[in-house]
């Protein structure tokens, strides 16, 4: 690289007072200034696109060393998923696959229960608040249409 120290600063400055006069001089330094500003954002924006270029490789032989071992696991579990239906088909193979064995192995199995819905008022949300309250304050707990609200709240005619 180039060795600038403070002598030959100094000696470029006197030559360039001494070629471009002082009147020109404070323009063409700004120009100098603006132009070495714009080399090193150059030159560090290359440095920042290698870094990214090596790390993007970096990041791809990741890539392939996880993809390999994914693959590796794969055929692992195919292999073992493979020999475990081999020694199952061997242990059942004389097995009558119509008869259901317990769990005790002392014969029949009661069928499993079937599934019942919950009662039917499941939509209600049960909270902290007990019924009691809810019948003497008048907390609604079923929909009602606007007819029957307006017939149930109708005022009575006397005869």
């Amino acid at each position: 690289m180039l060795d600038l120290g403070i002598s030959k600063m100094a000696l470029i400055g006197a030559v360039a007072l001494i070629v471009i006069g002082p009147e020109k001089l404070p323009r063409v330094a700004r120009t100098v200034g603006t132009l070495l500003g714009k080399a090193q954002r150059y030159v560090a924006d290359v440095k920042a696109e290698v870094n990214r270029s090596m790390e993007l490789d970096e990041l791809k032989k990741m890539k392939e060393t996880v993809e390999n071992a994914a693959r590796e696991v794969e055929q692992t579990v195919h292999t073992s998923a493979a020999e475990f239906e081999q020694q199952w088909s061997e242990a059942t193979a004389g097995l009558n696959p119509d008869t259901p064995v317990s769990s005790s192995g002392l014969g029949w199995e009661a069928p499993p229960p079937t599934y019942r819905h919950p009662k039917k008022n499941w939509r209600l949300k049960r909270g902290a608040t007990p019924q009691w309250y809810k019948a003497r304050a008048g907390v609604r707990t079923h929909a009602q249409s606007g007819a029957a609200r307006v017939a149930r709240y109708r005022p009575k005619k006397f005869d």
